[in-house]
């Protein structure tokens, strides 16, 4: 990472946990390799037990490409892909991508430059929904907006600086071997959790807004639930796992789910003033749309109190059910992953 132009910039390893990407894994790994960096490059792709073309696509671009590499990860997980793809590559700087996730042109030239620049460990940017559809417009809103999630700056941009967590990432190779990789056992969560280590440790994680990734949204209402359900689900896990951890923007969905019920059953048995906070709710994410839907057709507009409200009481729910016994097999399941002698100079 030398600001030199004379000096070749560090080999970059770019790692992908795929599963059932058919839809977008050529457009994903095509902007990989179209990015505008002048270092050495390489795409490792962790193959999940797919039930679509994804491993046939994956076989076509390794063929048209010597960069494009893949790695098998029989559990499907996504922690276990990357530490697999983590250790076949062979790169100081690990760039990791989604299956369904697009580089803006000069991401990767610009995130080594953030790590020169800031000295951090890890850098990241912002998670830039698209949608293809109106649904999927509707969630990209409702994922972006505030009132959507809160002040996360990977969702909704904001200044530069330190943070507690980045969307995906681009790491020094040498704090991901410190801390043994991502855990196994986090199937949702695992980058924040990750992230929370590498600062308990004493490094830095930076945001910057100049980094985006465009972000394909769940195709359906019940995908929407289930991807929120898991996060809350895996947060509260994290919360477990890692004494205080914990803030009050992610208490709001669960607190906002036991007000909802407990408004609803003393509405229904005792007085109708008990539904002053479900319909409270209900017209706070429908006063909320307004705004986060400016310049998207109707049909959109009118779906983003479904995606604002899926979105909340999934995680609330999930946060309020996750049961104890995921915290004890976390804690049982930490030791290192990834080994030092797997990296090489650039």
């Amino acid at each position: 990472m030398n600001a030199n132009p004379d000096v070749r910039p560090p080999a970059v390893s770019v790692i992908m946990p795929v599963l059932n990407e058919e839809r977008h894994l050529r457009g994903a790994v095509r902007a990989i390799l179209a990015q505008e960096y002048a270092g050495e490059m390489e795409v490792v792709i962790a193959l999940g037990p797919s039930t679509d073309r994804t491993d046939e696509i994956a076989a076509e671009l390794v063929a048209e490409d010597p960069r494009v590499h893949t790695v098998p990860n029989p559990t499907g997980r996504t922690p276990a892909a990357l530490n697999a793809a983590i250790k076949a590559s062979r790169h100081p700087i690990v760039v990791r991508v989604d299956g369904h996730g697009m580089l803006s042109p000069n991401y990767i030239a610009t995130a080594v430059r953030l790590l020169e620049e800031t000295g951090a460990q890890n850098v990241g940017g912002i998670m830039h929904a698209e949608g293809e559809n109106d649904w999927e417009r509707a969630v990209a809103a409702a994922m972006t907006s505030k009132i959507g999630v809160g002040n996360a700056a990977f969702h909704t941009g904001g200044e530069a600086g330190p943070a507690e967590t980045v969307y995906l990432g681009v790491f020094r190779r040498e704090a991901l071997e410190r801390q043994g990789g991502y855990n196994v056992e986090f199937i949702r969560a695992q980058d924040w959790e990750l992230n929370f280590r590498i600062r308990e440790a004493g490094g830095l994680i930076w945001f910057s807004p100049e980094l985006r990734v465009s972000y394909r949204p769940r195709p359906s209402v019940r995908a929407l639930a289930k991807q929120y359900k898991d996060y809350g689900r895996w947060r509260h896990v994290v919360a477990r796992y890692h004494a205080g951890s914990i803030n009050l923007r992610y208490l709001a969905p669960p607190t906002a789910v036991c007000a909802i019920a407990a408004g609803i059953v003393v509405g229904a048995a005792l007085t109708p003033w008990g539904l002053v906070i479900p319909g409270g709710y209900l017209a706070a994410i429908a006063a909320g749309s307004i705004p986060a839907g400016k310049g998207l057709p109707l049909k959109a507009r009118l779906q983003i109190p479904v995606a604002l409200a899926t979105m909340h009481m999934s995680w609330g729910w999930g946060f309020l059910t996750s049961p104890r016994s995921l915290a004890k097999k976390v804690i049982a399941s930490r030791r290192p992953a990834v080994k030092a002698e797997d990296a090489t100079a650039a």
